[in-house]
C-alpha cells in the first residue's frame, strides 16, 4: 500500500509552485483531486497545448507533468452553489493545497480559518511569493523574482559576467517542495493532536533556506560571497574542465583525493610538494586548474571518467539532458517513468526520487495514472465520495457550479 493512502488532497493549485508539490504527494499515493475553474480549467492547461512537439491529447508538457496520478473535478468557487460543494469535499479531505496569491482564499471564503469550521481536522497549505505575512507579503512574484531576491543569483555565474539564474526553476520547485514537507508535518502533528494546522510557505524563504551554510558563514564575517563560476572557495581543484570532446567535474575534497588525483594525472606542475595540503592548493588555484585541464584535452571524457572512476576521484560528466536521462544509475532508479495517456500511448518524464524500502530492502512501487481531462471525474468524486444522487449533480451543472 502507498504510503499515503487513505489521504485526500483537495488541489487548488496552477502554473509551477503548488502543482509540483501537490504532484509529489499524488505520487506518494495520496488521492488529489484537482479542483478547477470551468471553462479553461487550471492555467498551465493552455501552455503549448496546441504544440505538435510539446503536447498529447491537447495538454501540454507542463499540465502532462505536474497533473499525473491527479483526478479532476471543475467546481465554480465563485458561485455560492459551488462554494458549497467544494465545502462538502473538505469535510471528506485531509488536505487543501493552493498557491494563490495571499488575501485570495479569504476573499473566496475557503481560509484555513472558513474550512476548520466544518473540517477541525483539515490541514491547509498556501504557497506564495513572500508569505502571508512582513511588509512584502502582497507583492507578486515569479520564479526568477524569488531566485534575485533570495540571494542565490548573485553568487551564480562566472566571476566577470551578470548574476545568473538558476537553469531549472528553483524558486517556483523549492516553494512546491517545501510546501509538500510542511503538508506532512502538519499531518503527523494532527495524529498527536486531532486538529489540522494551516502550511504558509514563502518561496523566497525557501530560497533562504538554501543558502544554508553560506549564509552562515556571511552572518559571522560580514563578508559578502561573489561569483566564482564552478569553483570553490575552499577546495582545489574543485571545477568544471573541458576535455578533448567535452566537459567533466573532477572535485577533490581534501588532500586525500588530491593524491589519488595524481595517480591519474602525470602533469609533472602537479607534483609540488606545497600541493599536498589545501592551503598551498588554494594559493595557486589557478595555475592548478589550467595544470589540470591542459592534461585532459588529451582524452576523451569517458576515458577521463574510467581512469579517475578507478582512482576513486569524484567526478561526473557534465550530461546534456539526452545524457542525463539515459544515464544507467538514473534509469536503474527509476527516473525515467511511463505515464499512460487516454490514448494508450506511455509518456516518458521524471520519476518520484522518493524510495521507500521495507527491511527485506523491497521498494514500495509508485504507480502513475494520466493526466485528468478538465472536470473528468466530477461525477464520480461527488457520487462516490459526497453521495450526489446524478439528479443533484445534474442540477448544479445546470446551475454553472459545477461542470
Amino acid at each position: 500500500m502507498a504510503a499515503l493512502a487513505g489521504i485526500t488532497v483537495l488541489d487548488l493549485t496552477h502554473m509551477l509552485s503548488g502543482p509540483y508539490g501537490a504532484m509529489l504527494l499524488a505520487d506518494l499515493g495520496a488521492r488529489t483531486i484537482k479542483v478547477e475553474p470551468p471553462g479553461r480549467g487550471e492555467g498551465t492547461r493552455e501552455l503549448l497545448r496546441g504544440d505538435p512537439q510539446y503536447a498529447r491529447e491537447g495538454m501540454g508538457a507542463y499540465f502532462l507533468t505536474l497533473n499525473r496520478n491527479k483526478e479532476s473535478v471543475a467546481i465554480d468557487l465563485k458561485n455560492p452553489q459551488g462554494r458549497a460543494v467544494f465545502l462538502d469535499l473538505v469535510r471528506q479531505a485531509d488536505v487543501v493545497f493552493d498557491n494563490f496569491a495571499v488575501g485570495v482564499t479569504s476573499r473566496l471564503g475557503i481560509d484555513h480559518a472558513a474550512l476548520a469550521e466544518v473540517n477541525p481536522r483539515i490541514v491547509t497549505c498556501s504557497v506564495t511569493g513572500f508569505g502571508e505575512t512582513g511588509p512584502g507579503a502582497d507583492r507578486p512574484a515569479f520564479d526568477q523574482v524569488v531566485q534575485a531576491m533570495g540571494g542565490g543569483m548573485s553568487i551564480t555565474g562566472q566571476a566577470d559576467g551578470p548574476p545568473t539564474r538558476a537553469g531549472i526553476p528553483i524558486g517556483d520547485l523549492g516553494g512546491g517542495l517545501f510546501g509538500a514537507i510542511g503538508v506532512l508535518a502538519a499531518l503527523q502533528e494532527r495524529e498527536r493532536t486531532g486538529r489540522g494546522r494551516h502550511v504558509d510557505i514563502s518561496m523566497l524563504d525557501a530560497q533562504v533556506s538554501l543558502l544554508n551554510y553560506m549564509a552562515t558563514m556571511h552572518l559571522m564575517s560580514g563578508v559578502v560571497p561573489q561569483r566564482i563560476g564552478n569553483g570553490h572557495f575552499v577546495h582545489v581543484p574543485y571545477n568544471t574542465f573541458r576535455t578533448a570532446d567535452g566537459w567533466i567535474i573532477i572535485a577533490c575534497l581534501g588532500d586525500a583525493f588530491f593524491e589519488r588525483l595524481l595517480t591519474v594525472l602525470q602533469h609533472p606542475g602537479l607534483r609540488d610538494p606545497a600541493f599536498l595540503q589545501q592551503p598551498g592548493r588554494h594559493a595557486a588555484k589557478a595555475r592548478i586548474e589550467a595544470m589540470v585541464e591542459e592534461e585532459l584535452a588529451s582524452a576523451g571524457t569517458q576515458e577521463w571518467l574510467r581512469r579517475l572512476g578507478e582512482a576513486r576521484v569524484p567526478c561526473g560528466p557534465v550530461n546534456d539532458f539526452a545524457q542525463a536521462l539515459a544515464d544507467p544509475q538514473v534509469l536503474a532508479r527509476g527516473m525515467v517513468v511511463d505515464v499512460p495517456l487516454k490514448s494508450g500511448e506511455q509518456l516518458r518524464m521524471p520519476g518520484n526520487p522518493v524510495k521507500l524500502r521495507d527491511a527485506a530492502g523491497r521498494e514500495e512501487p509508485t504507480h502513475y495514472t494520466s493526466p485528468p481531462a478538465l472536470g473528468e471525474h466530477t461525477a464520480d468524486v461527488l457520487g462516490s465520495l459526497l453521495g450526489y444522487e446524478a439528479q443533484r449533480i445534474a442540477a448544479l451543472r445546470a446551475g454553472g457550479a459545477i461542470a
